[in-house]
């Protein structure tokens, strides 16, 4: 198998490269991988990861749920009516800082095509993008959306969207500066970039250190702090507008952490660290579990 390795960090380019845990892939396989931090800019990443071409294996569940659509189990249905809500308010979120009740936007990474199909639904032109064969199978058995595989991203046209959605994607990338360089590219001048990721920095990762279930590693390949995220935006010429909370996602990423750790009543357990990471971010917004970023490009 061969594995990408970091010589130099990928947001400030230094060498000053240091290995801070080693996190469980508790999800696929049980195999070990290190962070390292640049000890410059603060990056975090996770060294020497399968390479993009042979990852997929890592990916191999029936339980990975954010590309199936189960019911079973107390934590999927918990996830499925967070989802529900969350749609909503990201629809929202998406009509507030466009300005736009109607425009053209792309989802990357788009999973089962339940925003994509609801931005449809409220008039938007949608394009998706998804790299899962069966989860673009699934958009168009459900909601007759034809979704592009990721090859299919760089041959976009310049300024062709009004609006750029990414949840819970960038972090899974590969190519992390060529994927911000394109977001520039294809967004319009007058365009909303919308980023959603898990935060390193949030009350839940202090808590639990390397068993955190959000580092979700190989699979996740980045680990965006709220600073990483705004330096990364400006070096590819975006601004920081807003950043909001997402306090929905301790609660799921502590019940399943605490099932990754063994303990007796995981649900419960999760359910008490999340409400604590809840009131942590209502203090802090920046305490929160994941966060969503909205860039717009840099006035020249």
């Amino acid at each position: 198998m061969n594995f990408l390795k970091q010589d130099r960090c990928p947001l400030c380019g230094k060498e000053h490269l240091a290995k801070v845990m080693t996190c469980t892939d508790h999800y696929a396989t049980g195999e070990s991988f290190d962070l390292f931090e640049c000890k410059d800019c603060g990056f975090l990443f996770t060294q020497s990861v399968p390479v993009e071409a042979e990852i997929g294996r890592y990916y191999e569940s029936p339980d990975y749920i954010s590309h199936t659509d189960t019911h079973k189990g107390l934590m999927n249905k918990l996830y499925h009516w967070v989802r529900k809500y969350m749609l909503s308010r990201k629809a929202c979120l998406v009509k507030k800082q466009s300005g736009l009740n109607e425009g053209s936007l792309l989802d990357i990474g788009t999973g089962t095509g339940y925003f994509a199909q609801t931005m449809k639904m409220k008039g938007w032109k949608v394009s998706a993008i998804e790299k899962s064969q069966q989860a673009r199978n699934f958009s168009k058995e459900h909601f007759q959306l034809d979704v592009d595989a990721p090859e299919v991203l760089p041959t976009y046209a310049s300024q062709s969207f009004d609006v750029v959605t990414l949840w819970h994607v960038l972090e899974h990338l590969e190519s992390l500066n060529e994927t911000w360089e394109t977001l520039f590219r294809i967004l319009k001048d007058t365009g909303v970039l919308v980023i959603a990721v898990p935060n390193p920095t949030s009350y839940d990762a202090r808590k639990y250190k390397e068993m955190w279930a959000a580092y979700d590693v190989p699979r996740h390949l980045w680990h965006f702090s709220p600073s990483a995220m705004q330096q990364f935006g400006a070096k590819h010429g975006f601004a920081l507008i807003e950043r909001y909370p997402m306090p929905f996602d301790a609660f799921y990423v502590s019940m399943l952490t605490e099932k990754y750790k063994k303990n007796s009543f995981p649900f419960l357990r999760g359910c008490l660290v999340g409400a604590q990471a809840w009131m942590a971010s209502l203090v802090k917004k920046d305490c929160s579990s994941s966060m969503i970023y909205i860039f717009r490009k840099k006035r020249v």
